[in-house]
């Protein structure tokens, strides 16, 4: 178990429908998230937010799915803890503000919205195949791009360490 991880907050935004191999990225992630001992937050819902909490689960991690409707048998199989919220996609700014960092996996308007939500909070953000942001005159050192796994789990370790 990494002491760093232990106990931290994350939380894992992306799209339903997984393009290419976010859906593989999100369930390798899930194992190391759950192996390092944090506690993984998400819509609770499917693809990106049902491979992370399948890995999660697997290495006896915790997932926390913050789920849009009323039902929390709508809640994906692998979520230990639905919260049910009745308030769709409203609910993105709970699920964004319950991390310490935010890591987006892919994404659409949903995921961007709750990249904007933590930004906004001063929650970092590590994107993995995901948003482009650039504006000039916007301040974005928060918002981290990353290439590959191997690169996100060392941005989450210097991120983490920071707030440790």
């Amino acid at each position: 178990m990494n002491r760093i991880l232990k106990n931290k907050r994350v939380s894992v935004i992306g799209e339903n429908h997984p393009e290419g191999d976010n859906y593989e990225l999100a369930y390798q992630l899930g194992r190391y998230l759950g192996s390092s001992g944090c506690m993984v937050f998400c819509g609770g819902l499917g693809g990106v937010m049902e491979a992370v909490s399948k890995g999660v689960q697997e290495e006896g991690g915790t997932t926390i799915g913050i789920v849009p409707s009323l039902d929390k048998k709508d809640a994906n199989l692998h979520i230990v803890i639905p919260i049910v919220t009745g308030m769709g996609y409203a609910r993105n700014i709970i699920v964004a503000n319950n991390g310490e960092v935010v890591i987006a996996i892919g994404g659409h308007y949903g995921t961007l919205s709750e990249i904007a939500y933590a930004l906004n909070s001063g929650i970092p953000v590590i994107a993995m195949n995901s948003w482009d942001l650039k504006k000039e005159g916007l301040n974005l050192d928060l918002y981290h791009r990353v290439k590959t796994l191997g690169e996100l789990k060392h941005k989450l370790l210097e991120l983490c360490r920071k707030t440790h």
